[in-house]
């Protein structure tokens, strides 16, 4: 069983990949044609599309109760975006960082990380959990309160995008008038058939990763924050290393960044929106080593303003790390 198991898991992932990847066609055409910037449709469309296997994979899990994946696959997924997306890239091409990224994007990412610890870790504290060493001690929840909360703040930091992309536009390429020819309904049609794959890769993700961890005795934690982060990151992975060699190096960090900020308020949010989602201890510790990772790939951006070689061997290392962590606590 756990073979065919594996095979649902393998075969998901493909799913999921596909399915983004024709969702993003679809999306970023459609976005041409109803004229937004194209800065914008970079850190949103693309953004967007590429953690949609992380939102049906959430989405999917809190509402089958599996909250364990719910959070883990958010956190793993950001945790894997920043040290092991940005470091592999780095060391295909150093990344340079755009000023813009650095004075809004870090930060956003950041603090809203930090706000989701801080709201879980005073449940912990008033509730006694992250005072206990037990991993799988019920540390507190993200209720639907909080997550309409995140959902709200996400709107706005979209809103402030579209804004400031309007005050600055972009000079229209010769490549995006072409792109724009692309008819109506086939933009349509692209973003119906990526969801259904989305939907239905995420759904099979789930039923694989809860059965396999049940095999191995593993909790739904871990497999959520590795296998399963590491599988709906391949987008992000897959569009960030496309860029990097073809020299389009500074798409990359803004997707990572787009799709971390997507995943911890929009996915999150709308996961704690349908179901809170319980919180254990060991997820509590994940958060705040995403914390640190965050801030510490934000003081690489600074310096130089970009990321360079050797700073991506030191992501990438400590990402292994990190997953060892994981495996061994």
């Amino acid at each position: 069983m756990i073979f065919l198991y594996s095979v649902v898991l393998l075969l998901a992932f493909a799913v999921l990949v596909k399915g983004a990847d024709i969702f993003v066609d679809g999306s970023s055409n459609l976005a041409r044609i109803l004229k937004i910037p194209g800065v914008v449709i970079g850190l949103t469309v693309v953004a967007l599309g590429t953690s949609m296997p992380e939102l049906a994979v959430s989405v999917s899990a809190s509402v089958q109760g599996a909250n364990e994946i719910a959070l883990s696959n958010v956190v793993g997924s950001n945790i894997f975006n920043l040290l092991g997306v940005l470091g592999i890239c780095a060391l295909i091409r150093p990344l340079p960082v755009e000023r813009s990224i650095l004075s809004r994007d870090f930060p956003v990412s950041i603090s809203t990380t930090l706000l989701v610890f801080i709201v879980v870790a005073l449940g912990s504290v008033l509730g006694g959990g992250f005072l206990d060493l037990g991993m799988e001690e019920n540390a507190g929840v993200v209720s639907r309160l909080f997550g309409l909360v995140m959902i709200a703040i996400f709107l706005v930091y979209i809103t402030s995008l579209v804004v400031c992309a309007r005050r600055n536009p972009e000079p229209e390429s010769a490549e995006s008038a072409e792109q724009k020819e692309t008819p109506l309904w086939k933009c349509l049609l692209f973003i119906a058939l990526g969801l259904v794959l989305i939907i239905a890769g995420g759904k099979a993700v789930v039923f694989g990763a809860q059965n396999i961890a049940r095999f191995f005795g593993m909790s739904e934690t871990l497999i959520g924050l590795t296998i399963v982060a590491i599988g709906t990151s391949l987008p992000e992975l897959v569009t960030s290393i496309v860029a990097a060699r073809k020299g389009e190096v500074s798409l990359a960090v803004g997707n990572v960044l787009g799709s971390n900020i997507f995943n911890l308020l929009f996915i999150l949010g709308l996961s704690a929106a349908i179901v809170p989602v319980s919180v254990n201890v060991a997820s509590v510790y994940d958060m705040l080593i995403l914390i640190f990772v965050s801030a510490l790939s934000w003081i690489f951006s600074i310096t130089k303003r970009r990321i360079g070689r050797f700073e991506g061997a030191v992501m990438v290392l400590l990402y292994i790390c990190s997953t060892i962590f994981a495996i061994l606590r």
